[in-house]
């Protein structure tokens, strides 16, 4: 049977990008997708469940290698590229910089070059909040009108990618969308993130290191809330549109904390205040009326219910190790 769609999807044994794929590789049968990765230290062949099925294919390709990219392009004839891949560790990139301007930035714009060569029929930017810089406690929530005012190096690259992907639809006519999310959580997510880091440590009855005071506030979403926005933003979003993503579920990270050790049976002796991250934004929170109204999407998943799910995802793949 001819696939209606062809979608590149980049970055797909990472947190967000493998979740997407065990979800609606086998709700969408009539696409094909092909999953660029190319297999860093956040991606892991074993989070993806659905390697078997007959409408997936892998590629082991960086996106910052053009060539190898244009490969790709020209073997499978792709129609939609969903474009997950980046490096997201925000400590990394103050440590490291240039592979965020490498990745995000120059990867970015390799897969821009070539959705306007091969007529690609839409793209869609996986972006994040962090573009939109900082809130102080009280301030109203970003919207997709707001800003961007970046200040770490992996939020400053997003948002150079973001307006790369905006400049390809003024200037070329190229079918974008992107979507800004805030901080996700739930299965497959990589270890160096807070919440899996401090469910391992917890579960060890290990310390967990938190900035300062803990008073930076996040919201967080479910991943699965976060990849069903994603997949009704690429089927039914408006061409040039921005979509922000969120669970209104705003959390200091000392409250988050609190949560974790009530999870898992611990008390607040097992935290320790460390020296704050250089240029740690205080506070992220997004509108998501205007994407709520006009996709008829909303995040479901209670906080609660999640840390739960994503408590016993961590517990459960520590035994099978």
């Amino acid at each position: 049977m001819k696939k209606n769609k062809t979608i590149v999807v980049t970055g797909g044994l990472g947190f967000i990008g493998s979740n997407y794929l065990n979800k609606y590789v086998l709700q969408h049968k009539d696409y094909l997708f092909i999953n660029v990765d190319c297999v860093t230290y956040a991606a892991n062949p074993k989070n993806i469940l659905v390697s078997k099925a007959k409408n997936y294919i892998f590629e082991k390709i960086d996106i910052r290698n053009i060539k190898k990219l244009e490969a790709i392009f020209k073997k499978y004839k792709p129609t939609h590229i969903i474009h997950f891949a980046a490096e997201s560790h925000v400590d990394i990139s103050i440590e490291k910089p240039s592979i965020f301007v490498e990745t995000n930035i120059i990867g970015t714009h390799n897969l821009l070059l070539l959705a306007k060569r091969y007529n690609i029929q839409r793209f869609l930017q996986i972006s994040t909040d962090e573009v939109y810089g900082s809130l102080s406690k009280n301030a109203p929530a970003f919207t997709t009108l707001s800003s961007l005012a970046p200040n770490s190096p992996y939020s400053a690259s997003k948002a150079s990618a973001d307006l790369l992907v905006m400049a390809y639809h003024s200037t070329f006519g190229l079918d974008t969308v992107i979507t800004r999310c805030s901080n996700n959580y739930g299965p497959n997510q990589d270890t160096t993130k807070l919440i899996p880091k401090f469910i391992i440590l917890l579960l060890q009855n290990k310390k967990v290191p938190l900035y300062s005071k803990g008073e930076n506030i996040r919201d967080w979403i479910y991943v699965e809330d976060h990849i069903d926005a994603i997949d009704i933003a690429f089927r039914k979003g408006k061409n040039g549109s921005i979509y922000n993503i969120g669970g209104n579920c705003e959390l200091s990270n000392f409250e988050m904390v609190k949560k974790l050790l009530k999870l898992t049976n611990n008390n607040e002796k097992l935290i320790e205040f460390v020296a704050d991250r250089k240029g740690h934004d205080f506070r992220y929170a997004i509108d998501t009326n205007a994407t709520e109204n006009e996709l008829g999407w909303k995040s479901k998943m209670k906080l609660e219910t999640g840390l739960a799910k994503t408590l016993e995802y961590y517990r459960r793949n520590a035994k099978s190790k």
